[in-house]
């Protein structure tokens, strides 16, 4: 019971596997979950992940699954608390980014965008409820995007926006409900981040090139940097914040 139990999801890669490696030390039990790939050709990153994870001296169980059935969701929080005992964090990162414009959207495009990621986010702290309450270190980090209100360059996402903005929307209504409870629930907003050549892009290389080149500090984010933010946020140090989106962008949301 002296193990904190954080779950993430999305950690085979990027953002996700960067937060792994980030809080991986003794102490430490982790549920990493990616949704494998349709081939499964992503077990072996999300299991690279882990084994590095071990190193460090974490504990670590992996799962598989698309979050885009309930059960899934629900599947993982079981298996955190049934592995490890309880879940004291959850780090609710899987989503993906699409950058269709309205006309050449569907709605089948926007439906699965609000349940991978609003959806998901909601099946997940429904799930974790009583087990954050529970802890003495209950935290939720939802990973958000800068495209909620930010269209730089005529970048546009709508569905992504959509999606993320709820998920925003009802992270701050949860962080209410259980303020009283102890247990805190923030959002990390990042502007554009490198993508790991395993990784879905939805930009090609010279968006991604002018992408930089539009953010302020002239580079675009590294995901060890989002990391950083979702790391305080699960810390002791961050016990009295909550309800909060950071924007970890260099800049991008100032123009």
């Amino acid at each position: 019971m002296d193990q904190r139990v954080t779950l993430i999801t999305g950690a085979s890669s990027g953002i996700g596997a960067a937060v792994a490696r980030r809080i991986a030390a003794a102490g430490e039990s982790l549920v990493l979950h990616a949704r494998g790939g349709p081939d499964g050709e992503k077990i072996p990153l999300l299991e690279a992940v882990a084994e590095q994870a071990r190193e460090a001296g974490a504990n670590v169980q992996v799962m598989t699954g698309d979050l885009r059935h309930p059960d899934v969701a629900i599947g993982l929080v079981d298996e955190a608390v049934e592995t490890f005992g309880h879940l004291d964090r959850l780090v609710s990162n899987a989503g993906f980014a699409l950058n269709k414009p309205v006309g050449e959207m569907t709605r089948e495009d926007l439906d699965h965008s609000h349940t991978v990621i609003t959806g998901a986010f909601f099946e997940l702290v429904t799930a974790a409820l009583p087990h954050l309450i529970a802890s003495d270190c209950g935290r939720v980090v939802a990973i958000s995007s800068f495209v909620v209100d930010q269209v730089p360059g005529g970048r546009m996402f709508p569905a992504t926006a959509a999606a993320k903005g709820a998920m925003q929307a009802m992270a701050r209504t949860f962080a209410i409900q259980v303020a009283g409870d102890g247990v805190t629930v923030n959002c990390v907003a990042p502007g554009f981040t490198e993508k790991e050549t395993s990784g879905h892009s939805a930009l090609s290389h010279s968006s991604w090139k002018a992408a930089a080149d539009m953010t302020p500090d002239r580079r675009l984010a590294k995901p060890a940097d989002i990391a950083a933010a979702v790391a305080f946020f699960l810390s002791d140090e961050a016990a009295h914040i909550t309800g909060q989106t950071l924007r970890v962008d260099g800049g991008l949301s100032l123009i």
